[in-house]
């Protein structure tokens, strides 16, 4: 995998995002399915979502690995998106793997993540801070059809 671009800020990330799943042309019938920590991955997901609120395919978020407890991302007027309680069933179109899954502190592994979604055979995306798959090696086991790498450093704190 080799560097395509480099862009700044929130649009940095949603952008080509957004540009790789609208080439993808996701129909009605499809979802994409986003895998992440409950809490700190959550609110990236949203934003995620919607960038492309537009796109025609159903949006769902899995915590960590339990796909048991999958629900429905929607739409909430003069908020955004949102992860509902409507829990679905999975069948996606693109699998979504965010960087807080290979904190040390998750205890999933690559492989442990590598063996929920290897079944799924479609293509995946990487979405991570600071160099996250990386430094944890998931760049290894996984062939990320997309890798968004964002750094937030330094962080600014006034008082």
């Amino acid at each position: 995998m080799k560097q395509h671009d480099v862009f700044e800020s929130v649009p940095g990330i949603l952008r080509p995002f957004k540009a790789y799943v609208d080439d993808l042309k996701p129909g009605t019938a499809d979802q994409i399915v986003y895998f992440g920590c409950p809490g700190t991955c959550t609110p990236f997901i949203e934003l995620l979502g919607f960038a492309i609120r537009s796109c025609p395919a159903t949006q769902v978020f899995v915590p960590l690995t339990d796909e048991s407890k999958a629900k429905k991302i929607v739409s909430v007027p003069d908020v955004g998106m949102q992860v509902s309680q409507e829990r679905v069933k999975l069948d996606p179109k693109l699998v979504v793997l965010m960087g807080g899954l290979s904190m040390p502190n998750t205890g999933i592994t690559a492989d442990q993540m590598k063996a929920v979604i290897s079944k799924y055979r479609v293509p995946v995306v990487g979405v991570c801070f600071m160099k996250m798959f990386e430094k944890t090696g998931w760049t290894k086991v996984f062939d990320f059809s997309l890798l968004i790498d964002a750094n937030i450093a330094p962080v600014d704190v006034w008082r």
